[in-house]
Formats: C-alpha cells, structure tokens, sequence
C-alpha cells in the first residue's frame, strides 16, 4: 500500500474544515497511519518547497505557511497520491469542480485549504520532513474487504 501526505493548511484550520477533510478521506476507504498538528519551520519549507524557492510569490507562500499551524496527516492506500490528488481538486479552488475539498469550500489559489503530495515520491520525502517512524501506525483496518477486492489486495 502506498502512503501519501495531506496538510490542511493555515486557512483550512481557521476555518474549521479538519474533520470535514479527514471524514472525506475516510469515508473513501483511505487507512490513517499518522495525524498530528504542526507548526512549520523555515527550514521544512525551504525544503518542502524547493522547487518554488526562486519564484517571486515564494516568500508570500513561506509567510502564509507559517501563519498558523497546519493539521498533517499520512494516508495510506492503493494509488493514494493520485486518488487524494483527484478528490481535492485543481490548485486555483475557485476552478475546482464541485465534489472536490477545493470545489466544495474553497475560492482562492493561495487559500486552498489543502496540500496532498503530487506523487508517491514525493508524498515519501514529505513524509520523512514531518513525521518520525514512531509516529507512524500500522494498524489492521478490519473493514478493508470491504474496500477492495481480494484480487486487489494479492
């Protein structure tokens, strides 16, 4: 099973949407395997947004990231980056299309309530910028039958 990465962002906790967004995830079949509230640093965005860092709007994403903390999370699932990727809809949230997180709640591009990891790759290296092994669960999700097939999970 793959495992991916979801923040809900500084806006996505202001406004109250944490468990709205977990509920959606779970109710896909998505396995929790880590949650935690974090603020983050300098140096995890420096990181986490390498490819940005000579954008001119980086030091605005920088300071909205750092605004508030952020709620993280790792899900686990088959093709869960790109599963995730499908039900939080496109970055500019007021394009979004309805029944997405962003389609549902959001309007801006910057304010788009979340962040899921755009691959399994990635999804590895944010993983090991936020989150230490011990806070990660392996736990038997007893409904998982129900979720996939047993050809699927062979």
């Amino acid at each position: 099973m793959e495992r991916t990465v979801v923040l809900v962002k500084p806006d996505g906790v202001q406004r109250g949407l944490i468990g709205e967004i977990l509920h959606r995830f779970e109710r896909k079949g998505l396995h929790l395997v880590g949650l935690k509230m974090v603020a983050l640093t300098d140096a995890v965005l420096d990181d986490w947004y390498v490819h940005h860092k000579d954008k001119p709007f980086f030091p605005g994403l920088k300071s909205y990231m750092i605004s508030y903390p952020v709620v993280a999370m790792v899900w686990e699932g088959m093709d869960a980056a790109v599963t995730i990727r499908t039900m939080i809809g496109v970055t500019k949230a007021r394009d979004a299309q309805p029944g997405t997180i962003r389609g549902d709640f959001g309007m801006s591009q910057q304010f788009n309530l979340i962040h899921a990891s755009e691959s399994a790759e990635a999804g590895q290296k944010e993983l090991s910028l936020l989150f230490k092994e011990e806070e990660l669960f392996s736990w038997k999700k007893l409904d998982i039958t129900q979720i996939y097939a047993d050809s699927e999970l062979q």
